[in-house]
């Protein structure tokens, strides 16, 4: 039996925060922006939002794979921002899919795909529904749509043990490809927030970011081949641990968003699981401290498994919102040989920079779920489950996220936090709040992710939201950033992504997507205009 989804929002139908996580957090809220309480919007039921009846008729041979139920193509009509939740809060959902697929072999792939060609319909590519950028939602101009779900694609089919690598379907979620494994020496080991309810066809073709902070840091570097069915036909690339022949053809499908065609299976590399394990948190008395000491541990060669540096205030609970330090969550893990002296050298070039250690750090196992590592790790993962409830509260909260070389990080971080400090107080007439952290860092670079908050008007809270979002992301690109470090482009980031990519290299990606995709059906608007 399938476990039912929050069609609404993150996570699953049977589960929610408890009372005991609300109550404080919607105290401290209130505190912080000096309300005295809140009017809580009551989440939707599916039976409150209308859709549009489907425009396409499911040929018999395909009834058997293809929906067109009122509860499917709701749950597949957005993906999971705040503005999704937002809009589903506001019972607004206008461009539904017409029908959702769900093949469960590759022929049946390509049999959704030529029925999409003969009715003129657009084909969106679906893995797990956690897109953060509108990359798996109709446009309104798409006159037919079904979405193509992947969830039944979802078997770890070989695993070589000798080269350390699996092959593994596209539509396999991450804690099954863990639970396929677990019986073996290896774990692919590529965790990040949406880990429960993404799949390795979505991170491949939205060039994910893991909880790796270094090295191994996006999917890429864990694909070994990929498989993948086009409206042309089918293309496999050659298993090779490198190759100098040409412009990888891996590369093209990595990060293409369902644009040029469906990932339905790839090999990955994998790892012996960690039984080395060093953790420490370090404290730092301000954010750049502890960014030339995370800069120098990166140019060393550590590679830390975790070196996210944060906000003292975002990453600690009982921290006064004016504290200025910050705190380095720093680990390493070997399943090859101890870490004492990779953990001693990173914690020297800590103290150089005044960094003070955590004594709660250590070589135990689950050190990483204790002291400010193990509260920041319950926080990173819970938050998701808050978006909801800020959303009912008409509470601001999100994210956007970037990266710069650490000769212009101070500059750039200034820039960057006064502009969204400033937008938040123009758009909704009420100060702020803004903190950034470090999720993964680089010898050039670290990826700066941010978070803001603020109070929203709920007669106009999606149109405040939209407008602090793209105002914030816009000034990401405009002073020199990447308008995504991890979070892919899909139709939010779309006018963003167009003023950093070169337009010869869209014109380059246009004719690959012409021979690929000639009707243009696949996933249209995300990347490029076909």
């Amino acid at each position: 039996m399938r476990r039912q989804k929050k069609f609404y929002a993150w996570g699953y139908a049977d589960e929610d925060l408890s009372p005991e996580e609300i109550k404080p957090w919607e105290a401290e809220i209130a505190q912080r922006y000096g309300l005295s309480g809140f009017d809580v919007t009551p989440p939707p039921k599916a039976d409150e939002i209308t859709l549009r009846k489907p425009r396409v008729d499911v040929p018999a041979a395909l009834q058997s794979m293809v929906r067109t139920d009122h509860l499917t193509r709701l749950e597949h009509s957005y993906g999971k921002a705040g503005f999704d939740a937002t809009r589903m809060f506001m019972r607004s959902v206008p461009n539904p899919p017409d029908a959702v697929a769900f093949p469960e072999t590759e022929q049946d792939v390509v049999a959704v795909l030529d029925w999409c060609d003969r009715i003129g319909a657009k084909a969106i590519p679906y893995g797990g529904g956690s897109s953060v950028v509108k990359g798996i939602e109709p446009a309104a101009t798409f006159d037919k749509v079904v979405t193509i779900s992947m969830r039944h694609m979802d078997k770890v089919l070989e695993v070589d043990a000798v080269s350390h690598a699996a092959r593994i379907q596209g539509g396999i979620y991450g804690p099954a490809i863990e639970d396929a494994l677990r019986d073996t020496p290896f774990t692919m080991r590529h965790y990040m927030q949406a880990y429960r309810c993404s799949t390795l066809g979505g991170w491949i073709a939205t060039r994910s970011g893991g909880h790796y902070a270094t090295l191994y840091t996006h999917i890429d570097d864990f694909v070994e081949s990929t498989r993948v069915v086009t409206p042309q036909g089918t293309l496999e690339s050659r298993r090779l641990p490198g190759s100098g022949a040409g412009p990888s053809p891996d590369r093209m499908f990595i990060g293409s968003e369902g644009i040029l065609g469906i990932i339905t299976e790839a090999w990955v590399r994998l790892r012996k699981k960690p039984t080395f394990r060093a953790s420490a948190s370090v404290r730092f008395k301000d954010f750049f401290a502890g960014a030339d000491a995370v800069r120098e541990i990166t140019q060393a060669g550590l590679y830390p498994a975790n070196c996210r540096l944060l906000e003292a205030r975002e990453a600690l609970p009982g921290i006064p919102w004016s504290n200025e330090e910050a705190v380095l969550v720093l680990a390493f893990e070997s399943a090859d040989h101890p870490l004492d002296a990779w953990m001693a050298r990173a914690l020297e070039i800590c103290r150089d920079h005044g960094g003070v250690a955590d004594a709660s750090g250590g070589d135990d196992e689950n050190a990483h779920r204790s002291g400010a590592a193990g509260a920041w790790r319950n926080k990173f993962i819970r938050a998701p489950h808050y978006s909801e409830h800020a959303v009912a509260r008409g509470i601001l909260s999100s994210t956007f996220e970037t990266s710069m070389t650490w000769e212009r990080v101070r500059d750039f971080h200034g820039k960057i936090t006064k502009i969204a400090k400033d937008t938040i107080k123009r758009v909704t007439g009420r100060e702020g709040t803004v903190t950034c952290r470090f999720t993964h860092v680089y010898p050039d670079g670290p990826c700066l992710y941010f978070t803001f908050g603020g109070i929203l008007d709920k007669k106009k809270s999606l149109e405040q939201f939209m407008e602090v979002l793209s105002t914030c992301t816009a000034a990401t690109v405009e002073h020199g950033g990447t308008t995504t470090h991890h979070h892919a482009v899909g139709r939010f980031h779309r006018p963003f992504y167009d003023k950093q990519r070169p337009e010869l290299f869209a014109r380059a990606l246009r004719g690959a997507k012409r021979e690929l995709d000639p009707k243009g059906m696949m996933n249209p608007g995300v990347l490029i205009d076909p």
